[in-house]
Formats: structure tokens, C-alpha cells, sequence
């Protein structure tokens, strides 16, 4: 089990795994191909089943050798899970699910060590994120009831209820059309509706957003700087047991 768990974490299947998702995934944008499917639909199918074979005896392979550690991993519980969907009979109301194959080109977040840092620093900056959200619900709330109050009756199309104003002030928030399409005709019979819009492209789109993005990288960075010190202390001990090997050898000359 040591040799085939050192074969399985080694560079050399990792890239291979790697290899393989990238190509499957190639496989599963030619069948949405009609002109592909026509051709060589045989052969397609032939390389998808292939795909998914292997990632299945990936994955059997990693459940013999860790067992229920195999559990204790949330990328392996990752992995399991997408080629878990991929397993889904496509017959009835299941069929939705076959289309979630796709979801296989994931894997490669999980062989490689890059983009699970990138992702682990996303669910490590959740929490913060989560209040980022919340402030910003409320500002949107406001604004909501603000412009709803103010533009509803000549603007019914944008703002006459919450739900209308909520999402015209987000597409505002993501700057799409919001100048040429919502605000200055709103401002054509409101003049001075600018000082309610620009305060909150300020707050939203400069401001919270920005807010986000810091916190993101702020988490990337941390998670950055722990593998580093994983490596300076792994070398460390490293050093220090050669130079203790050194001593006993110096000790029994």
C-alpha cells in the first residue's frame, strides 16, 4: 500500500490526472458539436467513457489506500462528489444531472496546488466576506426604499416596487448602461436625482466592492505566507537533522 499511495501522490500522475481533466473536458465541449457528434460521435463517446473510467479508478485506488482518510480530506470528498454526478444514469428526470459532467474540468483545482490556494484563500475570507454582504444588503435595502419613494410614479419600469429598484440599482452598481439608460433620463424630470445616484456608486462600486476584493487577496496572501512557513520549517528540520548526523558521526570519529 506505501508504494502504490507514493505512486499516487506523485508529480508524474498529478500531471497525468491533470492531463486527463483538461482533455475531458475538450471531449465534452465537442458533444454539445452537432457537426462533431455527426462524425465521429462514436469515437467521442468512446473518449468520454475512457475519461471516466479513469478518474473512477483514481478514486477506487485512493479508497484502498487511505481507507476513511480518504473522508477526512475535503478535496478528496470534492472529487468524489463530481465523479459521483458523473456516474448519474442518463434516463428521466436524472438526465439534468448528465450535463453537470462538465463540472469534471473542477478536478483541477484539486491537482493543482496553485489553484487550491487561490480557492482555500476564497472560503478563508467567507466570514469577512459574509459582512461585507450584509452592509451591503442594507445600503441596497435603503436605496431601494429611497428610489422607490422618489422615481416610482415616473419611472415604473425601473423602480415601482422594491424588487424593480433593487435590481436597477444593481445594474447601476456593475456600471452597465447606468449613465445612458437609467440615470440620465431619470435625471431629465428629476435634475437633482444625481445627488441620490452618485453617492451610492461611490459607497457601492468603489467602496464595498473594493472592500471585497481586499479581503480576498488579504486571505491569499495569508494563505500564501503559511505555506511559506510550512517550507521554511520543513527545511529547517531538515537542516537540523543533517547537521545532528553530522555530530554523531563526528562523535563516533
Amino acid at each position: 500500500m506505501t508504494s502504490l499511495q507514493t505512486i499516487l501522490e506523485s508529480a508524474g500522475v498529478r500531471k497525468f490526472i491533470t492531463a486527463v481533466i483538461l482533455f475531458n473536458a475538450v471531449i465534452l465541449g465537442l458533444e454539445t458539436s452537432d457537426m462533431a457528434m455527426a462524425k465521429a460521435g462514436l469515437l467521442i463517446g468512446f473518449l468520454d467513457r475512457m475519461c471516466l473510467a479513469i478518474f473512477v479508478l483514481e478514486l477506487v485506488l485512493k479508497l484502498l489506500v487511505y481507507r476513511l482518510r480518504f473522508f477526512r480530506d475535503g478535496w478528496n470528498i470534492f472529487d468524489f462528489a463530481i465523479v459521483a454526478v458523473s456516474l448519474v444514469p442518463a434516463a428521466q428526470s436524472l438526465s439534468v444531472l448528465r450535463s453537470l459532467r462538465i463540472l469534471r474540468i473542477l478536478r483541477v483545482v484539486s491537482v493543482a496546488p496553485r489553484l487550491r490556494r487561490v480557492v482555500e484563500g476564497f472560503i478563508t475570507a467567507l466570514p469577512g466576506m459574509a459582512s461585507v454582504f450584509l452592509l451591503m444588503g442594507i445600503i441596497f435595502y435603503i436605496g431601494s426604499v429611497i428610489s422607490t419613494q422618489l422615481f416610482s410614479t415616473d419611472f415604473p419600469q425601473w423602480f415601482g416596487s422594491l424588487a424593480q429598484s433593487a435590481y436597477s440599482l444593481f445594474q447601476i452598481m456593475t456600471l452597465e448602461s447606468w449613465s445612458m439608460g437609467i440615470v440620465r433620463p431619470v435625471m431629465e424630470v428629476y435634475p437633482y436625482a444625481w445627488a441620490f445616484f452618485v453617492p451610492f456608486i461611490m459607497v457601492t462600486t468603489f467602496a464595498v466592492v473594493n472592500l471585497l476584493v481586499g479581503l480576498i487577496v488579504n486571505s491569499m496572501q495569508d494563505a500564501h505566507s503559511e505555506e511559506a512557513d510550512q517550507k521554511t520549517d520543513t527545511y529547517r528540520d531538515e537542516v537540523l537533522a543533517r547537521l545532528k548526523a553530522i555530530e554523531e558521526r563526528m562523535a563516533q570519529d
